[in-house]
């Protein structure tokens, strides 16, 4: 068993209840917004006191002249209109981030059944605000919603205050509609964590599909294959491979570094103009040619065209002719030689001018 991150049946269901509150919500930002901090409240108290429905908001005044202890209504308080307006912005934050997330695939069934819990907790509280008795003057009570809710806006004592009726009861209209819509969502969510006999199948398809890709790996005739190598052994190899590296970084060069292999796919020994300078130009007075110390037969470095593998074909042949040319080059070169460097001289440019200051 696991918690779904799908919802069912399929996205349509969340989307039509996303288009029933949308409007809803913006209904009631704009009526909570109207209706704070208090436009209308204390004259429909006040109407409704004089047509004997409610108390009066005198009542708390006569209370503290007599020091009789008093408390306002929950219907007619302060706190209820500030909660309505909070709540309705919370609600059209939270359906924006939700719509988002959801597009994005990053809204599951666990973090609607959290979020929409909490808007059904928090518009139940308005409600019984909304919709709360006013026992506070025992010759006036009211035992259920107030004046304005549980009767027509007509039976008003003062005519101009019907339109705050109908505010003030479309507002708790939409409060009740704007409920029903979350808790469907909330029932959605909740709905949708247990997964379908469909979306099970597929996930076992997927976990078997998954262990069977991986199961050769952990077959046992794999492992007879696989020879055993002890902890001993791959010790003695480790130091066996650093002793052979440490002895051929003491006594001799290495045959191949990164330096040298980047120098070999840059072509090698063929465009070296002065190590062709100090291999074959002659000196000026007839002698021998300036052997550079550096690029030495022992140090030279071979050209890519040179068989690399002593089983490549033509190693031998190549291994010879590079030792031939290394002997004659140390006889000295023949006239002939000498004569097609001498006509062929490398040219070296001149060093640049030093300008001096104030001549044109």
């Amino acid at each position: 068993m696991f918690i779904s991150l799908r919802y069912r049946p399929n996205k349509w269901p969340f989307w039509a209840l996303v288009a029933i509150e949308f409007p809803l919500t913006v209904a009631l930002l704009a009526l909570f917004g109207i209706a704070a901090p208090n436009l209308y409240r204390t004259k429909l108290w006040a109407d409704g006191a004089a047509n004997g429905f409610n108390s009066s908001p005198t009542t708390g005044l006569y209370a503290a002249a007599n020091y009789r202890p008093y408390t306002t209504p929950k219907v007619w308080g302060q706190f209820i209109t500030n909660f309505n307006l909070v709540i309705s912005v919370f609600s059209m934050f939270l359906m924006l981030a939700k719509s988002a997330m959801y597009i994005l695939k990053v809204f599951p069934p666990l973090l609607s059944v959290l979020c929409h819990a909490a808007l059904v907790a928090l518009y139940a509280v308005s409600i019984a605000y909304q919709a709360g008795s006013d026992m506070s003057d025992p010759r006036r009570p009211q035992r259920g919603a107030p004046w304005y809710i549980s009767r027509p806006c007509s039976v008003a004592h003062d005519q101009k205050l019907v339109g705050y009726c109908q505010q003030a009861k479309g507002a708790f209209a939409c409060t009740v509609m704007i409920f029903v819509v979350f808790t469907a969502q909330l029932a959605l969510a909740i709905f949708s964590l247990f997964p379908s006999p469909s979306h099970r199948a597929s996930r076992e398809a997927k976990r078997l599909a998954r262990e069977s890709r991986w199961a050769h790996l952990d077959s046992p005739t794999l492992e007879s294959k696989v020879p055993a190598v002890s902890l001993n052994e791959i010790a003695n190899a480790a130091q066996a491979s650093s002793t052979n590296y440490s002895t051929a970084a003491s006594g001799a060069l290495n045959p191949m570094t990164p330096r040298t292999l980047a120098f070999n796919r840059l072509g090698g020994t063929k465009d070296l103009p002065l190590r062709n300078h100090f291999g074959k130009a002659k000196a000026k007075d007839g002698g021998a040619a300036p052997k550079s110390p550096i690029f030495s037969s022992r140090f030279a470095l071979r050209s890519p065209t040179f068989p690399g593998s002593p089983l490549s074909s033509g190693f031998a042949h190549a291994e010879r002719k590079a030792d031939e040319e290394t002997a004659a080059g140390a006889a000295g070169p023949s006239g002939s030689d000498a004569a097609a460097a001498a006509s062929a001289g490398m040219y070296f440019p001149p060093p640049p001018k030093v300008a001096v200051k104030g001549a044109r």
